[in-house]
């Protein structure tokens, strides 16, 4: 068994972020990205309001991912988006706020900046741990804690603390150096094939 490193999923092509998004990224200070992708947990109105109570507790502006909670936060200081590619968001973030998915907590480890984990259930508490593990953000914040007090502890901590964003520029150099896609072709040639 070869361990090969991450392998990206394709850009989209032709695709250009909505001018709201450009324009509210180009009016304050660097947001902090809150999203939980596939997950659908519970009341999505109450998580909303969690949401915007930790943000404004942290005295931050939020990039909120509507996502499968189907999140809407709305606000001078908040912006509710669909799908942009996280190769291109995350490294606009002060800070990235996920579920510790597998694929978000890749993204956000290449984008280089500070994680705080939310993890909701199965592999994502153990992607959490790793998180920690690698002390690129204040720790893990299960999500049957979650309260609006103790996420906004975390993303002030995320954001204001420069031994999380150090670390996460340390980590998104090693990850970035990686080239799994390469190895895994590598690995299938030592197989060889018809007549290999």
């Amino acid at each position: 068994m070869d361990v090969v490193g991450y392998w990206w999923p394709a850009e989209p092509p032709g695709w250009e972020p909505p001018s709201r998004l450009l324009d509210f990224l180009a009016s304050g200070p660097p947001p902090v990205y809150v999203g939980f992708g596939s997950m659908s947990p519970g009341d999505p109105e109450r998580l909303g309001h969690l949401v915007a109570g930790a943000l404004k507790l942290a005295g931050c502006r939020g990039v909120v991912h509507s996502g499968w909670a189907g999140l809407h936060v709305c606000g001078d200081d908040v912006l509710t988006v669909d799908e942009v590619p996280h190769s291109w968001l995350f490294p606009r973030m002060a800070a990235v706020v996920h579920h510790a998915g597998a694929g978000t907590t890749a993204a956000g480890l290449r984008a280089g900046v500070p994680v705080v984990p939310v993890p909701v259930m199965l592999d994502q508490r153990f992607w959490a741990s790793r998180l920690a593990s690698l002390a690129v953000g204040p720790g893990v914040v299960p999500f049957r804690r979650l309260t609006a007090p103790l996420l906004a502890e975390a993303v002030r901590r995320a954001v204001r603390e420069e031994r999380y964003a150090r670390r996460a520029r340390e980590v998104a150099a090693v990850v970035r150096g990686e080239d799994g896609a390469g190895r895994v072709v590598a690995a299938v040639e030592r197989l060889g094939g018809p007549g290999g």
